[in-house]
């Protein structure tokens, strides 16, 4: 096994899951473990479920650990919640999950986490410039990473189109919704992508979310300066992104 290893958790709304990541490859090292959320679904809860999370690992004490969390993270501070208990708010992630694994953890947003693992494993691997990475699912998560570095808590799905935040009129989850064939979808996906090119004029965009298995039905359709191309790591992403900004901030920490 590849000693270059970092351990990284996703926390979500269902589930919790865990896994060692070789960062020579980008792939797991071990077998993922899933825990329930929790419910309800507090910060002292969340926190003791990580804890048994990594009980059933046998981890170095010094190994590097990334934890997302479904929404901003500024200084590793909630700044509001959508998809867990509402007294996350204002807390400090990095010091809750520090006191309770007993172990130095980095933070960071869930869809920052998995667009970073796309340019450094997947899809826009070896590209230069501003890479988008959008998840296609309830709402429309974003990332954007300049010549590799990660410019946190974009929050690209709040953006106003036509009178409402754009996950509310092109989300994956607003097209299951309401029946949409993917043509009638794309029409909604162009209005949203066209007004983020506008705005920040990126070399990529990276189409994650579990509707990006089907992109061959959606992504052709849209018309775009910048090439739009789908995610490669898929559920893997959150985990293996949040293992791989554990060990550089570990190392910048030194």
């Amino acid at each position: 096994m590849s000693e270059n290893l970092a351990f990284g958790i996703d926390i979500g709304g269902s589930g919790i899951k865990g896994a060692i990541v070789d960062l020579d490859t980008g792939q797991f090292a071990t077998d993922r473990v899933r825990i329930p959320t929790p419910q309800p679904s507090t910060p002292e809860a969340v926190a003791d479920t990580c804890r048994e999370l990594i009980d059933q690992f046998d981890l170095p004490k010094d190994m590097p650990i990334g934890i997302t969390f479904p929404a901003p993270v500024s200084r590793n501070i909630v700044l509001f919640i959508a998809n867990l208990d509402e007294s996350w708010k204002g807390v400090d992630v990095a010091e809750l999950m520090e006191r309770k694994l007993g172990r130095k953890v980095y933070a960071v947003n869930d869809a920052d986490a998995a667009g970073y693992a796309e340019v450094v494993y997947g899809a826009a691997k070896g590209v230069d410039g501003l890479v988008i990475v959008t998840t296609l699912g309830t709402g429309i998560g974003s990332a954007m990473i300049y010549n590799g570095q990660l410019q946190p808590n974009t929050e690209l799905g709040h953006l106003e189109i036509d009178g409402k935040d754009a996950e509310h009129r092109a989300s994956s989850g607003v097209r299951e919704k309401k029946g949409w064939t993917f043509e009638k979808w794309a029409k909604k996906l162009q209005k949203f992508y066209s007004h983020v090119e506008m705005l920040f004029t990126p070399d990529l965009f990276v189409v994650g979310g579990g509707v990006s298995k089907k992109h061959d039905k959606f992504l052709p359709l849209l018309d775009l300066n910048a090439p739009i191309v789908p995610a490669q790591l898929l559920n893997s992403a959150g985990i293996v992104g949040a293992a791989a900004l554990a060990k550089k901030y570990c190392e910048n920490c030194k």
